[in-house]
């Protein structure tokens, strides 16, 4: 039998699809500024002079780029739950709280934001590590001739710079982290995969849904490139004469 190609089917579930893509496009948003916030964070401990904070920011990265990210959101969506029910049945038998109480039961929607900045925060820890180390030497020597605290000197001295040189290879990974938003359907998290796989399963229009899908996740990056382009224009342009 003949496929009967028809859109109009996808045009009464647009609003369905235009929702969950919101959906992915606040995912990707959340799931960026904590990868950000997980980066910073991680290149100051990862060159710290504490050992055990350097030795597990290492293991984090390495964690984290040599496992899937299905099986990192399987983990924290499903295994950690497990882990929150003894520790809550543990402080219940020594009486420090009242009754059994799961603090690692997560949601999907958070799971996903929580799994995709730990994913995407350990490339930028690599990504922006690598900026910092290109900084000439001199730029901490003068920041500290002029009496300034390592920290302010790596805040307005160096991390700026450094996110200048690097910023094009830390919004690519951020887009990819936008296309693996696709892979929270996976815990029911409310996203665009998700939804579309529900719509294909009511009208039977694979071609259909999935092609249009296909146009909103382009959409959706190329909306989140055009943030960070005008992200980078406010914050890294040079001054002009």
């Amino acid at each position: 039998m003949a496929y009967k190609f028809d859109f109009g089917a996808i045009w009464e579930a647009m609003p369905q699809l235009l929702a969950a893509g919101l959906g992915t496009l606040g995912l990707a948003v959340a799931g960026s500024l904590l990868a950000i916030v997980i980066g910073i964070g991680g290149v100051v401990l990862r060159d710290s002079r504490l050992a055990p904070a350097r030795w597990l920011v290492m293991s984090f990265v390495e964690l984290i780029r040599n496992t899937p990210f299905l099986v990192q959101i399987y983990f924290i969506f499903f295994a950690l739950p497990l882990l929150g029910a003894q520790l809550g049945q543990l402080l219940a038998g020594l009486g420090l709280i009242a009754r059994p109480t799961n603090y690692l039961l997560i949601g999907p929607w958070p799971t996903a934001v929580i799994a995709l900045g730990l994913n995407g925060g350990a490339y930028a820890i690599e990504i922006i590590r690598g900026g910092v180390q290109a900084v000439p030497k001199g730029q901490w020597e003068a920041g500290a001739a002029l009496g300034l605290h390592r920290a302010t000197v790596f805040r307005l001295i160096v991390l700026k710079p450094a996110l200048r040189a690097i910023y094009p290879s830390l919004t690519s990974q951020f887009t990819l982290l936008t296309l693996t938003t696709s892979i929270a359907g996976a815990i029911a998290a409310y996203e665009l995969f998700s939804e579309a796989k529900f719509i294909d399963s009511q009208i039977y229009k694979p071609f259909e849904v999935y092609f249009t899908i296909t146009v909103f996740y382009f959409v959706i990056s190329w909306f989140m490139n055009q943030l960070f382009q005008a992200f980078a224009r406010r914050y890294f342009s040079y001054p002009t004469k």
